[in-house]
């Protein structure tokens, strides 16, 4: 089930913008709201987050859309592994300590 959010897209005109773009940021980035700027009423660009631009981005890349679908299809088909399993495989193993006699200088 996807995380659903209520999104906000705000239309404000690119002057305005221009004189309240550090509260703009703010909004951006901490409530994930968008906004188009306008100019005479035209919409001329969007303003998003950019840890979700990067996202955006990172899908039209064919071979990261190709990935996701191959892990999607393992999900369906079960080829999961539990968190505990997960961390194992990134734990340094650890060698036996040798059992035996000491050698003492004298």
């Amino acid at each position: 089930m996807r995380n659903k959010r209520n999104i906000t897209v705000n239309t404000i005109p690119i002057t305005k913008a221009k004189y309240n773009l550090g509260a703009l940021a703010e909004r951006v980035h901490l409530k994930k709201e968008y906004f188009i700027l306008e100019k005479d009423g035209v919409p001329i660009i969007g303003i998003m987050d950019a840890d979700e631009l990067e996202d955006y981005l990172e899908l039209q890349d064919p071979k990261a859309r190709a990935d996701i679908e191959k892990s999607n299809q393992d999900i369906r088909e079960g080829r999961t592994r539990s968190i505990d399993q997960l961390i194992a495989e990134f734990q340094p193993r650890r060698k036996p300590k040798a059992i035996g006699k000491r050698h003492s200088k004298a």
